[in-house]
């Protein structure tokens, strides 16, 4: 091969010994090209310098491979989000994004209206739409999934929403967490969130039906965090230690970030976890496994929460109407 020419799609399909759309495939990491013959001709590629033209790529095709990720920044005092399980979600989308040669675009905090979604998608600065996190924004994902716009949520399905929903099945996980507090012999459990929030209400709902099976006398609480960081956690496990006599014997958490707060906030009042109160959280995020001790907690699989988000968004945008879908959810004991 001369030196003096870039070398073209023609030259790796002729040295590949395929064809050229064999090699088009191959470079957009096609599903129809089988993978010794995918390999060969990246191989071949590597070795010659070749690389995609990805803006001149999706200018021949009608979609762009892009697509907007836009995170529940509103549901988050000031907008910042300070619970790690949205980054590692976020993640998990990414990956499933890489997998399929998709770029992604994350969307700015104050770009999350109608309006700005739609100027998004007419601009093509992206194909779709993946919503990590309903909060308190489904008044506007009802509104925008009616312009037809192609778009799959993170969050909990509801039978009159217009657009596919992917999330754990939260009402079973409340329901674990209580049967669990329970079997360890609490009698005084409360539960920590916001329950106006469709997921959390799901979760105090299992967690209530749970109890109320057992058909025992088990007092429960309900305080409502409607700031999701660490630090508003510690503060109300530590107003609500001064403002009840009677200590708790359990604690079901919305998040995991939630309940090492009050697992610090009760270890400051002299409260021994797991001696004197049991704390079970909810998505599993990495560090539960070695917080100290390590959390009881409900696990929401993120990997497979991205494969399947992307995965139906890219049916959506084949012409299909996927239904929307549950991952694993699983009670994973530990220490707590």
């Amino acid at each position: 091969m001369s030196d003096k020419r870039a070398i073209t799609m023609d030259d790796i399909a002729r040295l590949a010994e395929v064809s050229k759309p064999t090699v088009s495939r191959a470079l957009s990491g096609s599903p129809l090209v089988k993978e010794a013959t995918r390999n060969r001709v990246l191989s071949v590629a590597r070795k010659h310098g070749y690389a995609v033209n990805r803006n001149a790529q999706k200018l021949r095709r009608k979609r762009t491979n892009t697509i907007a990720v836009s995170l529940d920044f509103r549901s988050h005092q000031q907008g910042h989000i300070s619970d790690p399980f949205m980054f590692d979600l976020l993640a998990g989308v990414s990956e499933a994004l890489g997998d399929r040669n998709q770029d992604l675009l994350l969307c700015a905090p104050n770009h999350n209206d109608t309006d700005a979604f739609q100027n998004i998608l007419w601009s093509r600065g992206s194909d779709g739409f993946i919503i990590l996190g309903q909060g308190h924004r489904e008044e506007m994902l009802n509104e925008f999934a009616a312009t037809g716009a192609p778009l799959v949520v993170w969050g909990a399905g509801a039978e009159s929403a217009p657009y596919c929903v992917v999330g754990s099945d939260n009402h079973l996980g409340g329901r674990l967490a209580g049967d669990y507090l329970m079997d360890r012999g609490c009698r005084h459990i409360v539960f920590v969130g916001d329950t106006s929030f469709r997921e959390i209400g799901l979760r105090f709902s299992g967690f209530s039906s749970a109890v109320a099976a057992r058909n025992r006398d088990v007092k429960t609480d309900c305080i409502e965090l409607h700031n999701f960081s660490y630090e508003a956690a510690h503060d109300a496990a530590n107003h609500y230690l001064d403002v009840t006599e009677l200590r708790p014997d359990g604690v079901f958490a919305f998040s995991d970030t939630a309940a090492m707060a009050f697992i610090s906030a009760f270890r400051e009042a002299g409260l021994q976890v797991p001696g004197d109160v049991s704390v079970v959280g909810y998505n599993d995020i990495p560090s539960a496994a070695y917080f100290t001790p390590r959390l009881t907690t409900i696990r929401q699989d993120i990997h497979q929460a991205g494969r399947v988000l992307v995965a139906k968004l890219m049916r959506i945008l084949d012409g299909e109407r996927p239904s929307s879908g549950v991952i694993r959810t699983e009670l994973i004991v530990r220490e707590t």
